[in-house]
């Protein structure tokens, strides 16, 4: 790489538990937002509790030391002497220690400036002895203590933010730091500067909220309906007991959950809800058993022997039959594996554990009449809704005999008569169910899209687009969205919006990936956006992100020389729906079938954001020598150094700021390096000292550069994606005519 290279920075990606965004928004400078956050930051990351807090969303420090080409030219200056000016006169530099008699004394020259007001009284040139100061820094340049030179545009409801984002390490809880934030947040919105606001975005904790939400209400309507059916066949102490089997397996299994150092997370609450329909059926069987039992005339504790036992071996087989299904997820290797891997200990935990209350607990409780002073209390309080309960059960009871008495009975024994007609019965059932799925009548879906509270809108312009001309394209998406919102809103009861925040982000990172490396001057993702709309959650509204996205699509329109325009409305995708990948040794021929094949794409009613991943790159001017260069003694090195410290700039230094790595740079001003002419009409050095005009001894050319470049086995590949609306069209059907009809045309070509 060249020298001016920045070193690389290495970086471990370890997956972490976001939980909430903090978000200072208004409509301030960036430096107020950035001093408002940073407090935050600090704030929360002081708290015990939390750990791990990053802040993003608004740009790196950076001292910017902009000097005219005029100038330079006046008193025969060049940005390499100024920076070196720099250098000398900030710096600290151990000097040793003088040990004497009375202790150690540490020597230290201590002079590193960390303000740009301070740099103004560096001298820059000096008489020959040095007696006398000629010039000094802030006489000649302009000295700007902002932000580094790139394109980052973060706005929340359309005004400027700043995001500090709050992770759990470790065993923290994150409905307790969620909880913290909130509470936080609630108490520093008086005390913000004027015109400064604060909120959350992104809680996930509100997510896991609602799965314990979800497993608390199952377990509750698993309670009572498995106490009303037993209670209709069986008495209403029994049915209490097998009830009961649901939250002794729940309780317990977190007994076992601790030597596998499983929390209580996403997957594993999800485990959780797996396993609640499954845990009661062995107390069931065993339950039923013990009362047929009590029905024969057996003492209660016989009955409770006997009818355990008998049923004990098969109860036994068929748990270890679930455990069995269950397990082979612990063997799962690589990522998937850690996520999978919480589901097996989980329910077989609950398993286990259901199985010890059905064979052990249950029996003890069945055991004994029961006729203890809670019992006849019960009764004489319940004496008329239990002789109710009496006469439906017998009732129930009564037709349950004629069921399985008559039409049951008389099924099975004509069965038993005619095993090849059953056969032949079994054999047409499961060719009807293969012919089903064959047919396409029953559809597959491995991963389907769930709606999210999120709805994502992405959009890539040209490279080479300027922030602010991205932001003109962006502010399109966000009218659009508020039109939305308030459509939905009139068409509401009054409630809360449907739409809760709209968070935009516009060059470098999408938010909550800032990176701290540092883009060059002019440099970054300008053409890139992201627009996210957090809604309401999906259990409070009657709308699904899906149709919103819909709707938001057809009110954004096509946004003029997007190359893509992206609406994600689902937590997760395992892929496009159509993806069609093309390679050639021949570039430009590769391109026009790219072309082609997205007209073919786009024919198709139900296709939408259809794109391709080629992607041009930048404008690039290109520099080199001419002959006349080289009689002067200057070098292709000498022009690329000294047009990279007018444009790009020359580092003086870089000092440690808080947690920002701020550079000294110095450059030309912002006003001499916006248009390819300040490259022209600048002035070129000469070993000698002597300037020449850059167009005498450098010529440039006007080309463009590559954004990326993919291969595959040596060839040049470029991969067309689409999405299909399934309300409208079939992705496989799709597919199956581009493979079979459009595809072989294009090869013939």
């Amino acid at each position: 790489f060249p020298a001016e290279t920045e070193k690389p920075v290495v970086m471990d990606v370890v997956l972490r538990n976001q939980v909430i965004d903090v978000v200072v928004y208004g409509d301030v400078p960036e430096k107020t937002l950035k001093v408002v956050a940073e407090q935050v930051r600090d704030d929360l990351r002081a708290t015990p509790g939390i750990s791990q807090v990053e802040f993003s969303g608004v740009r790196v420090d950076e001292i910017s030391i902009e000097v005219p080409e005029r100038t330079l030219r006046e008193h025969g200056l060049t940005f390499a002497g100024i920076s070196g000016a720099v250098r000398r006169a900030s710096l600290d530099m151990p000097g040793g220690s003088v040990r004497s008699e009375d202790g150690e004394i540490l020597v230290r020259t201590k002079g590193l400036k960390y303000r740009g007001s301070e740099y103004a009284d560096i001298p820059v040139l000096s008489r020959a002895d040095g007696t006398q100061l000629k010039l000094r820094l802030g006489e000649i340049a302009t000295i700007v203590d902002g932000f580094e030179d790139s394109d980052l545009i973060s706005r929340f409801n359309g005004l400027p933010a700043a995001v500090v984002q709050v992770f759990r390490t470790g065993d923290q809880s994150a409905l307790e730091i969620s909880g913290f934030v909130k509470e936080y947040i609630e108490e520093q919105r008086v005390h913000l500067p004027a015109g400064v606001g604060i909120d959350y975005s992104r809680d996930d904790a509100r997510l896991l909220l609602g799965r314990l939400d979800l497993l608390l209400r199952n377990a509750q309507l698993g309670l009572v309906l498995v106490f009303i059916c037993l209670s209709l066949f069986l008495n209403l102490r029994l049915a209490f007991w097998v009830m009961m089997g649901i939250p002794i397996s729940l309780l317990g299994s977190f007994l076992l959950m601790q030597p596998f150092d499983v929390s209580i997370n996403m997957l594993s609450l999800f485990a959780f809800i797996v396993a609640l329909g499954i845990v009661v059926d062995d107390a069931i069987v065993v339950g039923e058993n013990i009362f047929a039992h009590r029905e024969r005339g057996k003492d209660f504790l016989t009955a409770a022997v006997d009818g355990t036992l008998e049923v004990g071996k098969p109860v036994i087989f068929a748990i270890f039959t679930s455990v069995a299904a269950f397990a082979p997820l612990a063997f799962v290797a690589g990522m998937m594996g850690k996520f999978m891997g919480v589901i097996p200990i989980i329910v077989v935990s609950m398993l286990l554990v259901s199985l010890v209350e059905a064979l052990v607990i249950l029996p003890a409780h069945l055991s004994r009449k029961g006729e203890g002073p809670l019992q006849r209390a019960w009764t004489r309080l319940f004496r008329t809704p239990l002789r109710w309960h009496g006469a439906l059960r017998r009732g129930v009871d009564r037709n349950l005999r004629r069921l399985i008495d008559g039409p049951y009975t008389r099924l099975v024994r004509a069965a038993v008569a005619s095993p090849l007609t059953a056969l032949a019965v079994g054999i047409a059932l499961l060719l009807g169910t293969a012919g089903m799925i064959a047919g396409g009548h029953l559809k597959f879906t491995f991963m389907p899209e769930i709606d999210s509270d999120w709805l994502v809108v992405s959009l890539s312009m040209p490279q080479g687009t300027t922030a602010a001309q991205t932001q003109a394209a962006v502010s399109r998406i966000e009218r659009a969205a508020l039109e939305v919102r308030d459509e939905y809103d009139a068409q509401g009861t009054g409630g809360p919006s449907v739409f809760k925040h709209v968070f935009t982000v516009v060059g470098d990172q999408p938010m909550g990936r800032r990176s701290q490396i540092a883009a060059p001057a002019g440099g970054g993702q300008g053409h890139l956006a992201e627009v996210t709309v957090e809604l309401l959650p999906s259990e409070l509204r009657d709308v699904g992100t899906t149709e919103i996205a819909a709707r938001l699509r057809d009110r954004v329109g096509e946004i003029p020389g997007a190359e893509s325009l992206r609406f994600t409305a689902s937590i997760f995708s395992v892929g496009n729906e159509i993806e069609v990948q093309l390679s050639s040794e021949d570039f430009d021929q590769l391109l026009t079938a790219v072309e082609r094949l997205k007209e073919e794409v786009a024919s198709y009613p139900g296709t939408g954001d259809i794109e391709d991943s080629f992607q041009e790159g930048k404008q690039e001017m290109k520099l080199s020598l001419k002959p006349a260069a080289r009689t002067l003694g200057i070098t292709l090195a000498d022009l690329g150094r000294q047009v990279r410290q007018g444009f790009y700039g020359d580092q003086a230094l870089r000092v440690q700021r808080g947690n920002d790595d701020v550079r000294v740079m110095i450059r030309y001003p912002e006003t001499e390096r916006r248009t390819l002419n300040d490259i022209e009409s600048m002035r070129i050095r000469t070993p000698s000292g002597a300037e020449v005009p850059f167009s005498e001894v450098a010529q440039s050319s006007i080309g463009y550069g590559y954004a990326s470049i993919r291969r595959i086995e040596g060839e040049r590949v470029v991969t067309v994606t689409a999405d299909v609306d399934e309300a409208v069209a079939n992705a496989d059907e799709i597919n199956g005519g581009l493979e079979t009809r459009f595809l072989p045309r294009l090869l013939e070509d």
